[in-house]
C-alpha cells in the first residue's frame, strides 16, 4: 500500500559540533568530513521515509560557501523532495552556529538522490509518494524533476568506456581494505566514509603542489556507478589538472577491486577544487603551473571551462 506525505513532513535534523578532530591544520571543518554529515543527515532522511535500507546514488555540485570553525555547531537539514519508484531526491540545508552569539550563517546546500535496496543491494519499492501542498513545494519539486534528468544523462554519459593514459606529473594513487565498521549496515560501504577518504587524497596532491594548507571550496557532481562491499579493496586515483592564482583542480577516480578474482569496477569520479591558504584563510599564490604533455595542456583546457561554470553557480548561489 502507497501512502503520501508532504515534503516537510520528511525532515531530519542532524547537529554537530566542529571538535579539534574534524578540522584541518587551520582549525576550519575538514571538507570530507561536512560531506560525511550531509550524506548522513539525507541517508536519516531517506531511510525513515523508505523504512530500510537506503544507498547514496548521487550527489550533485557541492560548494563550501564560508569555512566552519572547531567549536561552533553545525545544523544539517535534510528533506526528501521527490520520490521515484526506488529513488529519493533529497535537499540538505547546513547550517553554521557561533554559540557565543548565537549567529547563523549558510555554509553549503546539497543535493542527493538515494536509492532504497533490500539486504542485498537489489532497489525495492520505497512505497511512499511526496506530494507538494502548495506553489513552494511545487518549485521545489520541479527543480529535483529537473535535476534528476540532467544526473540520468550525466551517468549515461559515466558510463561509456574512457580510455587509458599515462597519469600526469603531479598525482597520487592509493588504496584501502574496506571494513565492517565502513559499512553503515550488512556489507554496503558507507558513502559519507568514501567521500572523506576522496578528498583527502584529492587534498595530499593539492597540498604536495601548494607546499602549504589548502581546503576545500567545491566538489563537482558525482554518481556511483558500482556498489563498494566489506572486504573489497577501494583505489583512489587522484592527479592536478589545473593551477590558477590560488586554486587548483584534482580529478578523483576512485574504483572497487575485488581481491580474489581481480577484477576492478568504476565507482565513482569526480573534480575537487581546493585553495592555497595561509594560517589565517587568506588565499595565497600558487607556483605557477605549466602543462608539460599534450595530455596535460587538454586536462588544463578541460579543467578552464569547468572553472568558468563553477564561478557562474558560486555567483548565482550569493
Amino acid at each position: 500500500m502507497t501512502f503520501s506525505v508532504r515534503p516537510g513532513q520528511t525532515r531530519a535534523e542532524v547537529v554537530e559540533m566542529v571538535s579539534p578532530e574534524h578540522t584541518n591544520a587551520r582549525g576550519s571543518l575538514y571538507g570530507g568530513r561536512m560531506m560525511s554529515w550531509i550524506v548522513t543527515a539525507g541517508t536519516l532522511a531517506a531511510s525513515r521515509l523508505a523504512r530500510g535500507l537506503v544507498v547514496l546514488g548521487s550527489m550533485d555540485e557541492l560548494d563550501f560557501l564560508q569555512p566552519v570553525r572547531a567549536g561552533e555547531i553545525v545544523q544539517l537539514a535534510a528533506t526528501v523532495l521527490l520520490v521515484s519508484r526506488s529513488s529519493m531526491e533529497v535537499e540538505v540545508t547546513v547550517h553554521a552556529e557561533d554559540p557565543a552569539s548565537g549567529m547563523r550563517r549558510p555554509a553549503t546546500r546539497a543535493f542527493l538522490a538515494f536509492v532504497a535496496v533490500e539486504a542485498g543491494g537489489r532497489p525495492r519499492p520505497v512505497g511512499v509518494q511526496v506530494v507538494a501542498a502548495d506553489p513552494e513545494e511545487e518549485r521545489l519539486q520541479a527543480e529535483a524533476r529537473w535535476r534528476r534528468a540532467r544526473r540520468l544523462v550525466r551517468i549515461a554519459q559515466r558510463r561509456q568506456p574512457e580510455a587509458e593514459e599515462p597519469p600526469p606529473r603531479h598525482h597520487l594513487e592509493t588504496c584501502r581494505v574496506v571494513f565492517p565498521e565502513d559499512a553503515i549496515t550488512g556489507n554496503l560501504m558507507f558513502a559519507g566514509r568514501l567521500l572523506m577518504d576522496l578528498d583527502e587524497v584529492a587534498s595530499v596532491v593539492a597540498m604536495r603542489y601548494a607546499r602549504g594548507p589548502v581546503v576545500t571550496a567545491s566538489v563537482d557532481a558525482l554518481d556511483f556507478l558500482s556498489p563498494v562491499r566489506v572486504g573489497q579493496i577501494v583505489h583512489y586515483r587522484a592527479a592536478l589538472n589545473y593551477v590558477g592564482r590560488s586554486s587548483m583542480e584534482v580529478g578523483v577516480r576512485v574504483l572497487s577491486e575485488d581481491p580474489f578474482s581481480g577484477r576492478e569496477q568504476h565507482t565513482c569520479s569526480t573534480f575537487v577544487t581546493l585553495v592555497h591558504t595561509d594560517a589565517a584563510g587568506r588565499p595565497q599564490p600558487l607556483p605557477p603551473y605549466e602543462p608539460g604533455s599534450e595530455a596535460e595542456r587538454r586536462r588544463f583546457q578541460q579543467a578552464e571551462q569547468r572553472r568558468r561554470l563553477r564561478q557562474e553557480r558560486l555567483r548565482s548561489l550569493r
